[in-house]
């Protein structure tokens, strides 16, 4: 029988935590117990993130006690950390491009040849591949980094945080963006962790992965400790009602304005090596998703149409006249706007202030004279938008980067809804933000919709898809396999589309 005090693997007591303006965390406690799987949930600036920089010895707290199996302990360093036994996959993927899989996973913990410092690069892949092996992974140990998708990077950091065989495994957003095939594997891995006696500390915004692995749920909101309750005591609308404060009533909305009037049609569009034979149609105030596995072509088809990478076949109609968009800037001029999937890489400079990421697509209507900028007009409309889509941030001067996700996020849409296109597409416009700030997108989707707009949304997420749009196509393999209207959505069909299968096939 385990003594007591040896049954919490981590205890956390009256964190407190402030940087300059912000307190991040007001006594905070979190005690996580041997072999459980511990949820750590609340919105976007809740402070889950900076408590766990703290284990992980990145920040410092400024007040409060860290115990590991009962005993006291103080993190300098992410090293003093480690050597704890306390392992951290974070949200943004930390990896150098230009070394392999296997460099990467066993970064400043290289074998080396005995008595040397020369690192031993067999024993180094022999490693990998035992490590592949044992988690069911099949990767080569031998390729870049730079060389993998999304979802393959999110993997490699997985294995890294396991390879270190630490007892304590923090996952923040660890699924973020890889396959349902892989969040399965990833379950299985957190269970094998599980059965060993490790514990995990578990953060997503995914509502039904906690309810699937969670022992037990943390709440914070707005830096300070909500409730720690048993998974089993909780339901989807409470969880959310602790995270918010609030009841959050039809998170999605769901009224059409949908038209026959068709605003952009594309006809049998292909790029080699991405897609092929592509053909639909959006109209006016129709929301229409596009379901697909990871990896299926999706971003590679509206990029196409937005002139990222031109096809090298098909025709693009917009208002019933044919369009070519060599250039992203012609798809502009077109009327279209796309919100990227990565919102840090391609969507912000992390860098600029609010208003210079609001204004950047719109300086020409700020400008007369050809040079000269008239700052007053500038300012006016960014305060509108960060009004209107209530956007968070003591003032439009504030540096992007020190805001939310979600509020990054909301600044990416105001960018282009400040150019007042008439195509918007949204490549995984939630991912990694929390419901609140879901649910705020969500409304500004269907508003643009109802004005007569029309809209393309791409996401990973079946229930956002359901939730929001009056049609669904399903791209796999770079192939349309599936389209279907909101009377018909369902998502055992819609999931054999996304394997392979054309709509009415099974698979199996």
């Amino acid at each position: 029988m385990i003594k007591p005090e040896n049954e919490y693997a981590l205890e956390m007591r009256n964190i407190y935590k402030s940087f300059p303006g912000v307190k991040a965390l007001d006594c905070i406690s979190l005690s996580v117990k041997k072999g459980e799987v511990h949820a750590l949930m609340g919105e976007n600036g809740a402070g889950k993130s900076t408590l766990m920089k703290i284990l992980a010895g990145i920040h410092k707290p400024d007040e409060g006690e860290i115990f590991i199996k009962g005993k006291k302990v103080e993190f300098n360093n992410p090293s003093d950390s480690l050597l704890y036994g306390v392992s951290m996959i974070h949200q943004e993927l930390s990896f150098i491009s230009e070394m392999t899989i296997a460099e990467n996973i066993f970064l400043g913990r290289e074998p080396c040849y005995r008595w040397t410092k020369v690192i031993n690069k067999k024993s180094q892949k022999e490693k990998a591949y035992k490590l592949f092996q044992r988690l069911n992974i099949h990767l080569d140990p031998d390729k870049k980094m730079s060389s993998l998708s999304v979802s393959d990077r999110q993997m490699v950091e997985i294995l890294k945080a396991v390879s270190n065989h630490s007892d304590i495994i923090v996952m923040d957003e660890p699924t973020s963006a890889i396959t349902e095939r892989e969040v399965g594997k990833l379950f299985d891995i957190i269970k094998a962790l599980k059965s060993q006696g490790k514990s995990i500390i578990y953060i997503s915004h995914k509502m039904d992965e906690i309810f699937k692995i969670a022992d037990k749920i943390t709440i914070l909101r707005d830096g300070c400790f909500i409730d720690s309750k048993r998974a089993s005591e909780l339901n989807n609308d409470l969880l959310i009602s602790l995270m918010v404060g609030r009841e959050l009533k039809d998170v999605y909305q769901t009224k059409s304005s949908k038209t026959q009037e068709v605003c952009l049609e594309v006809k049998n569009l292909t790029r080699r090596g991405s897609f092929e034979n592509i053909s639909f149609r959006v109209h006016r105030g129709e929301i229409v998703g596009i379901a697909g596995l990871v990896g299926a072509g999706r971003t590679e088809i509206v990029e196409s149409i937005f002139g990222v990478h031109p096809p090298n076949s098909g025709e693009i109609y917009i208002n019933q006249k044919r369009v070519i968009h060599k250039h992203p800037k012609h798809a502009i001029n077109n009327g279209m706007a796309l919100i990227t999937e990565d919102r840090k890489q391609t969507g912000l400079n992390l860098s600029g202030s609010v208003k210079n990421n609001i204004s950047l697509v719109n300086l020409p209507k700020y400008t007369y004279f050809k040079k000269i900028i008239s700052r007053k007009k500038e300012c006016h409309e960014v305060d509108e938008q960060i009004k209107t889509l209530k956007i968070k941030t003591p003032n439009r001067n504030m540096l992007v980067k020190n805001l939310s996700g979600g509020n990054q996020q909301k600044i990416v849409i105001a960018k282009w809804l400040l150019n007042n296109p008439e195509i918007l597409v949204l490549d995984e416009p939630t991912r990694g933000i929390d419901i609140g700030a879901k649910a705020e997108i969500y409304k500004i989707i269907s508003e643009y919709a109802n004005k007569g707009k029309s809209t393309i949304v791409i996401s990973s997420e079946m229930p956002e898809l359901f939730g929001i749009c009056d049609r669904i196509i399903v791209i796999s393999n770079g192939r349309l396999t599936g389209e279907f209207t909101r009377e018909e959505f369902d998502q055992e069909k819609i999931m054999a589309c996304c394997a392979g299968a054309q709509k009415g096939e099974k698979i199996g």
